[in-house]
């Protein structure tokens, strides 16, 4: 069955192929061009257009069927049709634009096609008269994926489709390769990762998603720049590990003769600029960690990290809560989203809880109350809680909130005094030192933010270490 399926497949290349010889041998060579002039995109098609129908077509009332047969009925939503096709007709937007064939079904003198491009996709209606004999039969050799430039005069068909009846189609590259079926697209996870410029071509979301990275990345730098915030760029080659606790990639600097990493983490350069008197800083940055590799968790990943002098948890609890409005007011437009099948609202103000008061709420256990390694390992035996050797209070806690109370975190919620054990770098508690000053933000059941006041007292952290 796979043996006959790679024939099938290695046919469909060489017929592609034979295609194209063809081209060239009749002075056809889409690759000879390398320059097309493209007016719109698909989006802005669809804007222009409604834009125009609205200023012609605004006043004119639906077309009345009531009382007729269905015969006459019929007749009058053509007649209809007719009369608003010749209005804007009379008055025609002509568009040039290019993209990838998605959808193409020839029927004798006229044919359809869907062209695919950066904003979207858009029906064309190729006729044999619009476009002259020779262009006709050159379409119909035409492949899916194939990328082609379109002219013609924009139209809404009687279904209310919109689409552009072509008067001119060239064909700009050749496609040698083979799409995915479209009805099922790209639906293997792992070669979705793997060739991603497919991913782009047969999933809307992806491109979307795509299309959506730099604004919020932009909104990102406008928002921290707004707050007084200092941009940085800092070495991705560090003579020694540190900021984080991960395994490095190593390479080698051959004019020094030395081995250097490639940073696990942006902390320890922003932290040196708060030293030399850079007061607000933060640093959009990729990061390298030579650990385990599935689709949430890349090798090489971007992160965002901020920090600030004369401030507490308080004033980045207040910047987290900020940015996250902000990015959803400006980028999405609103507040309120639809992620990993739940809903979500930004609005209100983000609920705020300790780590302990979270468990006591889903397992009644109170664990202020308990003043002991040898009581919270009892606590964790009891609930069937899986322990490691180095395990104590703080790391007993940490595993009854990973159990019980992760997965409940739907709204934003500031998730509040951790456990020393498992924050070494974040200030004491000076109510009890058992905690520490920091906060995760968990929404839709996913950590998207860590933050902590800094631990600036040098004797506690060699203590801890």
């Amino acid at each position: 069955m796979a043996e006959q399926k790679n024939q099938d497949l290695n046919q469909l290349l060489k017929i592609r192929r034979d295609k194209l010889a063809e081209l060239q041998a009749n002075g056809k060579d889409p690759f000879q061009i390398t320059k097309y002039d493209v007016t719109h995109h698909t989006d802005e098609i669809r804007t222009i257009y409604e834009a125009h129908e609205k200023e012609l077509l605004g006043d004119r009332p639906a077309v009345n069927t009531e009382g007729l047969d269905e015969q006459q009925a019929r007749e009058a939503v053509t007649a209809d049709y007719n009369e608003r096709r010749a209005i804007m007709d009379a008055s025609p937007i002509n568009v040039s634009f290019a993209g990838r064939m998605m959808f193409k079904r020839v029927m004798g003198k006229a044919s359809f096609c869907n062209v695919q491009d950066l904003k979207g996709g858009i029906q064309c209606y190729v006729a044999r008269d619009a476009v002259d004999e020779d262009s006709y039969k050159d379409f119909k050799k035409f492949d899916i994926g194939d990328i082609v430039g379109v002219k013609g005069e924009v139209f809404r068909t009687q279904k209310g489709e919109m689409s552009v009846h072509v008067s001119e189609i060239t064909l700009l590259t050749k496609s040698l390769q083979v799409l995915p079926e479209k009805f099922h697209g790209l639906t293997d996870i792992e070669e979705r990762y793997r060739r991603r410029y497919v991913d782009l071509i047969m999933n809307d979301d992806s491109r979307r998603v795509a299309l959506l990275r730099p604004k919020i990345i932009r909104g990102i730098q406008s928002f921290l720049d707004s707050q007084g915030y200092i941009e940085a760029e800092t070495s991705v080659l560090q003579p020694i590990l540190g900021g984080a606790n991960a395994r490095p990639f190593v390479t080698h600097h051959n004019a020094l003769n030395k081995d250097f990493y490639l940073r696990i983490a942006t902390e320890l350069s922003l932290k040196r600029l708060l030293v030399g008197g850079l007061e607000k800083v933060y640093e959009i940055g990729r990061l390298c960690r030579n650990e385990g590799m599935d689709t949430a968790h890349n090798p090489e990943f971007t992160t965002i990290e901020a920090y600030l002098a004369y401030g507490n948890l308080d004033d980045m609890i207040k910047l987290t809560e900020d940015l996250f409005r902000y990015l959803a007011t400006n980028i999405i437009g609103t507040t309120k989203i639809h992620w990993l099948g739940e809903d979500i609202d930004l609005a209100p103000e983000f609920k705020k809880a300790t780590m302990v008061d979270l468990v006591k709420e889903k397992t009644g256990i109170d664990f202020l109350q308990v003043k002991s390694d040898e009581e919270a390992l009892a606590l964790a035996k009891e609930h069937g809680i899986e322990v490691q050797k180095h395990f104590t209070y703080g790391h007993v806690i940490n595993a009854f909130f990973e159990k019980y109370v992760e997965d409940s975190l739907v709204q934003p919620t500031f998730v509040m005094g951790h456990p020393i054990e498992i924050s070494p770098l974040a200030r004491k508690n000076p109510k009890d030192p058992r905690f520490t000053e920091r906060f995760e933000i968990y929404i839709a059941r996913k950590e998207m933010a860590n933050a902590f006041t800094e631990l600036n007292d040098p004797i506690d952290q060699l203590e801890r270490f």
